[in-house]
């Protein structure tokens, strides 16, 4: 049997023991088999929407339209499913050269509410100031 020094370098532990050696086994460290030294690292791949556009533009147009579903409700005094059947169009709005043109399109959808629009549409103007257009992604 040969004998071998501990090695930090090596991945698993292993006892040996031989009537010629002491009693007490004696430990070092061997690299087991068919293993490779480095990790496997998964690899996250960007989805083609992320890859376009900029995650940081899409979180901010998914809470604006949270935030917009949440007003419609205040709005129209309902659960969200059972909002009327509207749909405001930021990308539609941002093509508009105004926000009088804006504001006159959305209060022309929310045309069958009873309760005060002025406000949301005032907050929303403010809101899409400054965001980018997500148009629909080119197939290729």
């Amino acid at each position: 049997l040969k004998r071998e020094k501990s090695s930090p370098n090596r991945a698993t532990m292993a006892a040996v023991t031989s009537p010629e050696t002491s009693p007490q086994p004696r430990v070092y460290f061997q690299t087991p088999a068919g293993t490779t030294e480095e990790p496997e690292t998964p690899v996250r791949k960007q989805g083609r929407v992320t890859v376009k556009y900029d995650r940081k533009e899409l979180r901010k147009r998914l809470n604006l339209e949270e935030w917009i579903i949440d007003q419609l409700t205040d709005l129209y005094d309902c659960e969200e499913e059972a909002i009327p059947e509207l749909e405001i169009d930021v990308d539609e709005l941002l093509d508009m050269p105004s926000d009088v043109e804006r504001a006159a399109r959305v209060k022309d959808l929310l045309v069958d509410c009873f309760k005060p629009t002025e406000d949301f549409i005032s907050e929303l103007l403010d809101k899409i100031r400054g965001m980018q257009k997500l148009s629909t992604p080119q197939k290729k």
